[in-house]
């Protein structure tokens, strides 16, 4: 592990209380529980941001591909609409 520092940390009792009972049941110290601790809200923050940095790329996607398919569907029709046309000259 890196360099350790220490620092000190005010804690209501209530939620000390929960550390200490988390802790004993998974057979660690404090400090590796709050080092756990840390790094999972960490993960989970990084987490989040991802998402919903990926949420913002699909709502500007979406707006593109909407215009994407909107000239398509025009050029669609466009061909079609000559086919039909090129249909009834044979008639």
């Amino acid at each position: 592990m890196a360099e350790s520092r220490k620092i000190i940390i005010s804690l209501p009792s209530s939620l000390l209380q929960e550390v200490d009972t988390l802790a004993s049941l998974e057979k660690i110290n404090r400090s590796e529980f709050v080092r756990q601790a840390m790094k999972l809200y960490i993960r989970e923050k990084k987490r989040i941001e991802k998402t919903e940095t990926m949420k913002k790329g699909y709502r500007e996607m979406a707006q593109i591909n909407m215009k994407l398919a909107e000239m398509c569907l025009e050029a669609d029709n466009q061909i079609q609409k000559k086919y039909e046309d090129r249909l009834a000259e044979c008639e």
